[in-house]
């Protein structure tokens, strides 16, 4: 019990926000009537919030720089995507090599971005709002205000649809439909297994502290159970989405760049404290930089997943996507002041906007009381991270006034 308290006091706010996270889902499957976990529902979930999860891991890494945000990513998903719509349905060029001229639009903007941030010094509030009007204007010049659509089937199958039903399904009478989604949801679940165990023999061997083994195997079997249950609801449709694979590679590639390579050290020690990182030998400007460069990136894969998934390229594209990107940042742990946050806790906070916006369209809650809703979530969160950083309590200033009193008598 003692090592379950001290991992809950280290970790509280992600624990917070994942019992936020199922009260919510909770919460509005029983408003609801049960539609928010049904099948056709879950895989409809996945495909309108993908982008959030992309954009928010881009965004993760700029605000462990020093609490930076990137304002820019909204009309750069809109700019990639109408360059995209240019490329492929104006002008009748290859899908694929369209996608790789995209892709490398979205790093030419990250270092735009990132030189003027990190070695001009300009703060990164100016810097980003000014591209924020710069591409969104570009947008409306490359599509002259029009709207392109479609794109190819070569380039829809990147993103759209689900994976084939390679495995055939079980009885017609079970629901289930797509055998191979079970079996995704099945090697996933053991590798989070595994993976807790081999973690936590890493620790042991290293002389780190750990948990239990009991408390290991607990935490590893309530998360196999949910991406079982989680691949089982997929499975009762149409089978597991395209995207979720191009979302899977970016949240375990982030995970692992933050968590285990020299440069995720540097980013929480830029963060923490940038003097001292620069005095020990880090190269604080390339870390921003590299940031910033990063966050556009992933802006552009952020446009190829949406563009696909409208179909089309819109002028109106990426309206308010930096702000659920910074909302699921925020409210999965991560600090306003930098060099906290993690890319498990970004994607609780995205699947709690996802949630949110879905369990509320679905009621047919109006777009500005949602607007209303999600502000107050993303408040109460940071406000949550500020007043459990305070290291004066109540009790101790009463004691300092106090003794105050005391001196003066």
């Amino acid at each position: 019990m003692g090592k379950l308290k001290g991992s809950f006091s280290k970790n509280i706010k992600q624990f917070v926000m994942l019992i936020a996270l199922v009260v919510i889902i909770v919460l509005f499957q029983a408003l609801t009537n049960g539609t928010l976990l049904k099948p056709m529902n879950v895989f409809n979930l996945i495909n309108q919030n993908a982008y959030v999860v992309v954009l928010a891991a881009g965004m993760l890494v700029c605000i462990l720089t020093g609490g930076n945000i990137d304002l820019s990513v909204g009309s750069v998903v809109a700019f990639v995507g109408a360059c995209a719509g240019t490329f492929m349905i104006t002008w009748e060029w290859d899908p694929y090599l369209s996608v790789l001229l995209c892709l490398l639009i979205g790093i030419l903007i990250g270092a735009w971005h990132g030189f003027w941030i990190a070695y001009v010094r300009i703060p990164a509030f100016i810097v980003t709002l000014s591209g924020q009007l710069i591409f969104r204007g570009l947008t409306l010049i490359v599509l002259k205000g029009l709207t392109l659509s479609p794109f190819p089937r070569a380039f829809m199958s990147l993103s759209t649809g689900a994976i084939g039903n390679f495995l055939g399904g079980l009885d017609p009478g079970s629901g289930l439909r797509n055998f191979t989604s079970l079996l995704i949801g099945l090697v996933l679940a053991a590798g989070v297994v595994a993976q807790q165990i081999k973690r936590r023999a890493d620790r042991k061997r290293k002389g780190y502290s750990y948990d239990s083994l009991p408390m290991t195997l607990l935490r590893a079997l309530v998360i196999a159970a949910a991406i079982l249950y989680f691949f089982w609801i997929l499975a009762n449709y149409i089978g597991t989405p395209i995207v979720l694979i191009t979302v899977g590679i970016v949240l375990v590639v982030y995970s692992y760049l933050t968590s285990k390579t020299v440069m995720g050290r540097h980013l929480y020690a830029v963060g923490g404290n940038e003097k001292a990182a620069r005095l020990s030998g880090v190269k604080t400007d390339k870390i921003k930089f590299l940031a910033y460069v990063n966050m556009s990136f992933l802006a552009a894969v952020a446009g190829l997943i949406f563009s696909a998934r409208l179909q089309s390229s819109s002028p109106q594209a990426g309206m308010g996507f930096e702000l659920d990107a910074i909302g699921a940042c925020f409210i999965g742990g991560a600090s306003a002041y930098g060099g906290i946050g993690t890319v498990g806790g970004t994607l609780i906070g995205a699947l709690i906007m996802g949630v949110l916006n879905n369990g509320m369209s679905i009621m047919g809650i109006s777009i500005d009381l949602q607007q209303v809703v999600k502000g107050l979530v993303l408040l109460a969160a940071v406000a949550f991270d500020v007043i459990s950083k305070q290291k004066i309590s109540l009790p101790f200033l009463t004691r300092l006034f106090r003794r105050r009193r005391q001196a003066e008598a």
